[in-house]
């Protein structure tokens, strides 16, 4: 029937639903904050394969509990060794990671890493209006950050130092 099958079958969702969920967190918490950070590429295709399996587990009658679960917990366990690779070795982390891009330094749009990141001058209008910045002659830079954030440098006057933008692949 479309409507509904059985109570034993809506009692097996909601037990399941609730046991995968309840270990889903735990597992989540157990990993670290890194695994609930800002998202990159590689972060946001674990994201989606953590929903997957774990409505497959909820819904799919062909899937064991327990499988499902070790699913959730490889998956994890896969972000928690990239991001320990990826924080000792910088090669790796070029793989897995986006390098930041300056948008926009001293007073002037880059025009070239606007069009590489295919990011448009309005968007990054946007997240000044969004920083509460008036005057563009205020803002040091504009940064595409590596999780797809904007980050606005405000400069505070005195000799800049950009310390801030030092590790920016083209810093000036």
């Amino acid at each position: 029937m479309i409507w509904f099958e059985s109570w034993d079958s809506a009692e097996r969702v909601v037990v399941t639903a609730a046991m995968a969920y309840a270990i889903l967190v735990l597992l989540l918490r157990v990993s670290g904050q890194r695994t609930l950070s800002k998202l990159s590429a590689f972060d946001l295709v674990v994201t989606i394969a953590l929903g997957s399996t774990l409505a497959t587990i909820i819904l799919s009658r062909d899937t064991p509990l327990i499988d499902g679960l070790l699913a959730l917990a490889t998956l994890i366990a896969m972000q928690y060794v990239v991001a320990w690779i990826g924080v000792r070795s910088a090669g790796f982390r070029g793989l897995v990671k986006n390098d930041p891009t300056l948008l926009f330094y001293q007073g002037a749009f880059l025009e070239a890493a606007l069009r590489r990141a295919r990011v448009t001058r309005d968007e990054v209008l946007a997240s000044v209006r969004g920083a509460q910045i008036e005057d563009l002659a205020d803002i040091r830079a504009v940064v595409l950050e590596t999780d797809g954030s904007i980050s606005v440098v405000v400069g505070r006057g005195g000799r800049p130092t950009d310390s801030a933008l030092a590790s920016l692949p083209a810093s000036p």
